[in-house]
């Protein structure tokens, strides 16, 4: 059992990245921001508190720990249905995609978002 609601995994970051910010591999270190559009090389999404954190003992100047399984909060922009799957939309934010290309996807939203810029909550590992 556990409080939180996702597995994640440490990884070397090129710079410190809020809870939420979508990333890429890629960049000075193993990870950095992605500014793609619908990038194919995405690492996940920072996690906000894991249930569970692998590569825990990672010594690097700046640490992410991404998200792999589980729920977790995303930066979205754009309109979004429950139930779409998110890809990168540049800036560290995901917005909902219906026609995602291989190793792009982050995950399925799990609700609606009619504004412009804003947070909700992805299942990411779930295609």
């Amino acid at each position: 059992t556990a409080q939180y609601a996702d597995l994640a995994e440490n990884y070397a970051a090129d710079a410190h990245y809020e809870p939420g910010t979508v990333l890429e591999f890629g960049g000075d270190k193993e990870v950095t921001i992605s500014n793609t559009l619908g990038s194919a090389t995405i690492a996940g999404v920072v996690s906000t508190n894991p249930a569970y954190l692998m590569n825990s003992h990672l010594e690097a100047e700046y640490v992410a720990g991404i998200a792999l399984m589980g729920r977790v909060p995303v930066k979205v922009v754009g309109a979004v249905r429950k139930g779409q799957m998110m890809v990168s939309a540049g800036n560290g934010h995901a917005m909902a995609c219906t026609t995602p290309t291989l190793g792009s996807v982050i995950g399925k939203a799990l609700e609606d978002f009619n504004g412009e810029s804003g947070t909700i909550e992805v299942v990411v590992g779930r295609l």
